[in-house]
């Protein structure tokens, strides 16, 4: 008896910590462990939530190719990443625009003058998204940067320049919330 019982919690354990490997959640919201990106494998570095005035807007999650915790490493190789962003309410386009708008001048504002093409083509793909609905941007070395809105490519961008610009805006010095940044960290 004893043992059977000793066998199940052990197999309990492991079923549940196995759950862990493949699974993380925050504020109902839960993203794997790893996804692929072409032929790269990326981790899950961690995951914050945007809040604006108290009210939860969504859930970001960062993958990497390796863990880190230190935003000028993550910004600076020409490595695969994904920012996922897994709304929890709706939010205009508008909005939206208005909110990349002022992250580029808080974070980039050189880039204003430099990508302005760019950053003109992405504030133009963007549209309204509702609860539950997910903005996608992933890096790939010598393809460059997508914007996917559920599932959709919006925006291609050749090149390692914009894709840092984009992963400045959560990294940067001035990030939508300070919470959520210590979160994409693993902090």
């Amino acid at each position: 008896m004893r043992k059977t019982a000793i066998s199940l919690a052990v197999a309990a354990f492991l079923m549940t910590s196995a759950f862990h490997l493949y699974a993380s959640s925050l504020a109902g919201v839960t993203l794997p462990d790893t996804i692929q990106v072409g032929p790269a494998t990326l981790v899950l570095n961690g995951m914050g939530l945007r809040t604006k005035f108290m009210v939860k807007v969504y859930v970001a999650g960062l993958y990497l190719a390796q863990k880190s915790s230190d935003p000028d490493a993550i910004l600076r190789p020409d490595a695969p990443k994904r920012m996922v962003m897994h709304f929890v309410r709706g939010v205009s386009k508008s909005e939206m625009v208005d909110a990349f708008d002022k992250w580029f001048t808080d974070n980039a504002p050189d880039a204003r003058k430099t990508m302005k093409n760019d950053i003109d083509r992405l504030l133009e793909a963007l549209e309204p998204v509702k609860d539950g609905d997910e903005m996608v941007f992933t890096y790939v070395p010598a393809s460059g940067m997508t914007l996917a809105i559920n599932g959709r490519e919006k925006l291609a961008v050749a090149g390692p320049a914009f894709a840092r610009l984009i992963f400045s805006v959560w990294l940067g010095p001035k990030p939508p919330n300070v919470d959520l940044k210590k979160g994409l960290l693993g902090q």
